[in-house]
């Protein structure tokens, strides 16, 4: 009886701890990413999506204990800066949109949080209130990072109850040269 009693206090004090890892660990995957730029394939996306045929490049820029931003190119446009942030309930995705000038684009800063602890490869971010009201369409949007170290990084957007897709896919075996500061870094660096 004191073994079984043993036992389930280790239990507690152990579950606790052990359902935090799969974001611990999800972090400490894109961390090993910090600095590092890679090229990325479009793999779903609906017909004629603009982001066809163009190079599309990210760059794990900064890293800090609880953010970390990762700018998007598309070609030559700058303007995409993904922002993955540690919360007290999980984790947030967020797209911070820049024009040329470094202003914030009308459509910003918007994404999701997650709503469980995901694995250690893959976190999922649902819509926020701020989202839904920017944007209405994208009130069931899903976004999915994934990171399998060494392997491949992927961003994917689903919007639930609908036929949109899409997904872009990194190639972590080869890291690229390190592209220029995403447009407005000096206003929103911190």
């Amino acid at each position: 009886m004191q073994r079984t009693s043993v036992l389930i206090l280790s239990l507690l004090i152990v579950l606790p701890v052990l359902a935090e890892n799969p974001r611990a660990e999800f972090w400490k995957g894109l961390e090993t990413l910090c600095g590092k730029a890679f090229r990325g394939t479009l793999v779903e996306a609906p017909p004629g999506d603009s982001f066809e045929g163009k190079d599309l490049v990210m760059h794990v820029r900064e890293c800090r204990d609880d953010q970390i931003r990762i700018p998007f190119f598309v070609g030559d446009d700058r303007s995409r800066t993904w922002v993955i942030s540690r919360t007290e309930s999980g984790l947030r995705l967020k797209h911070d949109h820049r024009h040329e000038d470094g202003t914030e684009d009308e459509i910003t800063w918007y994404g999701g949080d997650t709503q469980n602890d995901g694995t250690e490869e893959a976190q999922r971010f649902h819509a926020d209130e701020h989202t839904i009201v920017l944007i209405p369409a994208a009130s069931t949007n899903v976004w999915t990072v994934e990171v399998l170290p060494v392997e491949r990084f992927t961003y994917a957007l689903v919007r639930v109850g609908t036929d949109r897709r899409f997904r872009v896919d990194f190639d972590l075996t080869k890291p690229i040269e390190a592209p220029p500061p995403p447009w407005g870094w000096e206003e929103n660096a911190e």
